[in-house]
């Protein structure tokens, strides 16, 4: 049996049918935004995802990746790293169409989420997110992101659906991974401020008390 057949059967029926009709990287982005956003310290396998409804960026992320890999993408993922203490880091999972990559992920933000297939590589994709990528205080907060992590390598930790295995992958291979600079500490220091008509636009739908600097957790 597959990884992703193993999957497939520890589904119910209803949730196997959903899975099943994710049949674009669209089509995920779709169900990831009928999720609700949970900042919690919880991080679920993809099974828990659908069986609980809800996710955050990491197990969503993760869950996309799934779902991209049974449409016959790689399961590939980056973390997009900000300011140490300023901000949460945020996942993409990703794809490629005709060798431009574009992203699936979810996010507490509307502008952190779906990209089009239309880039020529993984920094210029990233750079898409740097204006968005805007803390509670008002402040441009990204700074990094780290090479792909291919997750078809770690079907041993069964990670889909085992809640352990999947924690082990995501705290010891997936974070902690050597970040690539996106900005000198010049370019930081003269960084503006996010204006307050861009601030309501960027957190228009945003759940800010799960927000990070807001949230209790």
């Amino acid at each position: 049996m597959s990884f992703i057949t193993d999957f497939q059967s520890r589904l119910r029926a209803d949730l196997r049918r959903n899975f099943l009709s994710l049949t674009t990287p669209f089509a995920i982005q779709e169900y990831l935004d009928s999720l609700p956003y949970i900042a919690e310290e919880r991080d679920r396998s993809p099974l828990n995802v659908m069986l609980d409804g809800q996710c955050h960026c990491l197990d969503g992320g993760f869950f996309a990746a799934l779902a991209l890999w049974r449409i016959g993408f790689k399961p590939l993922l980056i973390d997009l790293v900000p300011d140490p203490g300023m901000d949460d880091d945020h996942v993409l999972a990703l794809y490629q169409v005709d060798g431009h990559w574009g992203a699936v992920a979810k996010s507490n933000y509307v502008n952190l989420g779906f990209r089009e297939p239309v880039y020529k590589n993984l920094r210029e994709l990233v750079m898409t997110y740097f204006e968005h990528y805007v803390s509670v205080h008002q402040e441009k907060t990204l700074r990094g992101y780290t090479r792909p992590l291919d997750a078809s390598r770690y079907t041993h930790l069964n990670w889909a659906w085992d809640e352990a295995g999947a924690n082990r992958l995501y705290s010891k291979h997936f974070y902690g991974r050597k970040s690539i600079p996106l900005i000198t500490p010049r370019m930081a220091k003269r960084l503006n401020p996010v204006t307050d008509r861009t601030y309501v636009a960027e957190t228009m739908y945003t759940n800010l008390n799960e927000a990070f600097g807001k949230r209790n957790s």
